[in-house]
């Protein structure tokens, strides 16, 4: 997921030429270095979760024949979903995909929708040495206690072997089936549709299997649960496995689940006058802004400030600090540049928020003030100045899931047109605090 995330976003901007970082000459001028890092984290998975209350039921429990469990998440096209569930009956075994995922996109960009049960398969853990399913006295319905059982030699997490002549087929345990609103918002279901004689015992008993809780995860890269052949990566899945308790394995996911944020290349001025760059309540003054808020890309913007009214000197920062070439900064990477600038002169500066339709985060518009009522330069951390805006030019969908956001979209432009005005955003969304994402700092160098 982390390297697709590289290659994609390492394409999402047009570099910009010709923008220089010109100043005026005169008496009194400070020097300031203006640092932009991206302090948010590189996630590994954009969603995932636990299921454990079957449908209809008040209280987490086993799904029994008959009963259901469902989960619903948001899915951008290139994810696949995992998930796990125990065989009650059993020592160590679950159901899951393989280590790759279900598809949730097919290669035309639609969402898959439908029975997906052929894609399932029973699965040995690997932590525990198996008795005959239904009997084992080490199994969770007869065991004495959580993890009773003798270790399992063969540690590796494989198909589950039927060393008992008595596993059912998977289609008789469980149906598995995705349902999906618009493209991008999906419902997993899984179903338990055994029956009182699936599971046949040596001792001529017979039995239904029950489904245990079990966690699920939105992911690009393989093996988020597992790695077929390899020991169980020891986050919470022998817990599953054996006892049908997914509360440390979705502890887990949880921890590496959330939103990466790239920042794009973005534009600064030094400035006299206000709103040089928008003005909050009003329309986009239609210099650039747009393009730089929807796609990453600050020339147009750039070339109008140069020439505006009331800025003493303008730019564009297009290359991450020790890159050669421009594009976004992931979790870890930083944008600088220097700005000469008098008492009474003012900082601003825009970049994208890569993972929406049209939002920025940039200072109120009338700028970092650079000196102090006193004429001293201002020196430090100034990110408490910057807020995220939504540039009201096209419609806002779900963070980092939206087909029409830079990382997603066919083309630039591509979304529809919201017709609105420059504001603070407030759609509904979860967005990270503004200093979990970037930290500015301006620093006068002489």
């Amino acid at each position: 997921m982390i390297l697709r995330l590289l290659a994609t976003f390492a394409l999402l901007v047009v570099p910009t030429a010709g923008c220089d970082d010109d100043t005026t000459s005169v008496s009194e001028e400070t020097t300031f270095e203006v640092s932009i890092e991206n302090t948010s984290m590189l996630y590994d998975f954009s969603a995932s979760g636990v299921f454990n209350t079957p449908v209809g039921a008040g209280a987490p429990a086993p799904i029994l024949p008959g009963d259901a469990y469902e989960f619903s998440f948001s899915a951008a096209p290139g994810s696949k979903l995992s998930f796990a569930t125990m065989f009650v009956h059993s020592n160590d075994f679950f159901y899951a995909p393989d280590a790759g995922g279900i598809e949730l996109f097919d290669m035309s960009g639609a969402p898959v929708t439908g029975d997906v049960t052929s894609q399932i398969m029973l699965w040995d853990g690997g932590s525990e040495v198996n008795q005959e399913p239904g009997l084992g006295v080490d199994q969770a319905p007869r065991q004495s206690g959580p993890n009773t059982g003798a270790a399992d030699p063969d540690n590796t997490v494989r198909i589950a072997p039927d060393d008992f002549n008595n596993l059912p087929a998977v289609d008789q345990v469980l149906q598995v089936t995705l349902s999906v609103a618009g493209q991008t918002d999906f419902t997993a279901r899984i179903e338990n549709v055994s029956t009182a004689t699936t599971l046949m015992t040596s001792d001529g008993g017979m039995l239904s299997v029950p489904l245990a809780p079990g966690v699920w995860v939105v992911h690009g890269d393989d093996a988020p649960l597992f790695t077929v052949g390899q020991a169980d990566y020891g986050d919470g899945l022998e817990a599953l496995a054996e006892d049908g308790d997914p509360s440390s394995l979705g502890a887990a996911l949880a921890a590496a689940t959330g939103l990466t944020v790239p920042l794009s290349p973005g534009v600064w001025a030094v400035h006299t006058a206000d709103a040089v760059l928008f003005t909050a309540g009003q329309a986009d003054h239609g210099d650039g802004l747009e393009a730089l808020a929807e796609d990453g890309d600050p020339s147009g913007l750039a070339a109008a400030l140069a020439g505006q009214s009331g800025v003493v000197s303008s730019g564009a920062f297009t290359t991450p600090d020790g890159a050669s070439m421009a594009g976004v900064i992931l979790p870890g990477q930083s944008y600088s540049f220097t700005v000469t600038a008098t008492p009474g002169a003012k900082l601003s500066l825009a970049t994208m928020f890569v993972q929406s339709n049209d939002l920025f985060y940039a200072p109120d518009e009338e700028g970092i003030a650079l000196f102090s009522m006193g004429g001293s330069p201002v020196s430090g951390d100034v990110t408490s100045q910057f807020m995220l805006w939504d540039a009201g030019t096209e419609v806002n969908q779900e963070p980092g899931i939206g087909l029409d956001q830079a990382p997603r979209q066919s083309a630039p432009d591509s979304g529809a047109e919201e017709n609105g005005t420059v504001r603070l955003v407030n759609d509904g969304y979860t967005y990270p605090s503004v200093s979990d994402v970037i930290r500015v700092t301006v620093t006068p160098t002489m």
